[in-house]
């Protein structure tokens, strides 16, 4: 059975001024997506600039998402790490808290051949006994986890169910679906790529539009699964100019910014990332105005 199916959030995590978590305001946001029919939230993944949390912040933004969301839908915890030790850290303490599944990204700077990404997905599934998904997103980690090494994987280690695809690369995903043999849980990285991801059988999306349009998300996948597919595709299309301006600079930076502008304050981004630049927070405006959301 798939972790979830549907519209899964990427949800950000708040700060303060001071750049403390504000975990008022998160519990505020996780309110928000269980109430406008999420279908899951993925916690600290990069959305959630889980790269700058520390360890110790890293587990407690975890274990109080586990802790508000109280079972109402599953919560997917980003445990991944460059170091295999690291991860499987994590991902241990993280299990502990009840989390309903893992992702996992790919090891980032490291270029581990795929025998190494075998054996540090491996490593980290075995030390655990909760459900994985892989999260493949080359355009980060400068790695690519190839369609043959994640079928091995879902076929070979019990607790890793499937893949958050983010390569972007249609082709790519037609032939991992293509070797699944129906062993691959596939998710959509891309918001711009639904509908697309689902008609190779996708389970459904891992997403930043979540943040903000979390009920529309939903139904792109809802309409999908229920045979309205012309349905599906015009509400994938409805969105296209918002998930435009989501990533007119890179995540989380305009996803927070939209939040903060729905009056959810979202607080800043954490360094390196820097506030978004003036011409593009008017884009976003635009955008969220014509989808309706301001």
């Amino acid at each position: 059975m798939a972790v979830f199916t549907g519209a899964g959030v990427a949800i950000v995590t708040p700060f303060y001024d001071n750049g403390e978590v504000n975990y008022d305001r998160f519990a505020e946001l996780i309110e928000f997506q269980i109430a406008h029919k999420t279908d899951a939230i993925i916690v600290c993944g990069t959305t959630g600039e889980a790269s700058t949390l520390s360890h110790e912040e890293h587990l407690e933004v975890i274990r109080y998402c586990v802790e508000k969301v109280n079972g109402r839908i599953p919560v997917i915890a980003g445990t991944g790490s460059n170091s295999t030790e690291t991860a499987i850290y994590l991902s241990t303490e993280a299990e502990k808290y009840g989390v309903d599944g893992l992702l996992l990204v790919t090891p980032y700077y490291n270029k581990a051949t795929q025998n190494g990404l075998y054996a540090h997905f491996k490593a980290v599934a075995d030390a655990v006994k909760v459900p994985i998904l892989l999260y493949n997103v080359p355009g980060r980690t400068g790695c690519n986890l190839a369609p043959a090494t994640i079928v091995k994987l879902c076929r070979d280690v019990p607790n890793i169910a499937g893949v958050k695809e983010a390569s972007g690369n249609i082709a790519q995903i037609v032939k991992l679906m293509s070797l699944a043999d129906g062993q691959v849980d596939l998710y959509s990285g891309n918001d711009d790529q639904i509908v697309p991801v689902l008609s190779l059988g996708g389970k459904g999306v891992i997403s930043v539009l979540s943040n903000v349009a979390p009920e529309e998300t939903h139904d792109i996948c809802e309409k999908f699964f229920n045979g309205d597919i012309a349905g599906s595709a015009a509400l994938q299309f409805r969105a296209m100019e918002l998930i435009d301006a989501l990533f007119c600079e890179v995540n989380p930076i305009p996803v927070k910014k939209a939040v903060s502008l729905m009056g959810m304050e979202a607080g800043p981004l954490r360094m390196p990332l820097t506030e978004i630049e003036e011409e593009n927070a008017e884009k976003l405006k635009t955008a969220m105005k014509k989808f309706g959301i301001l």
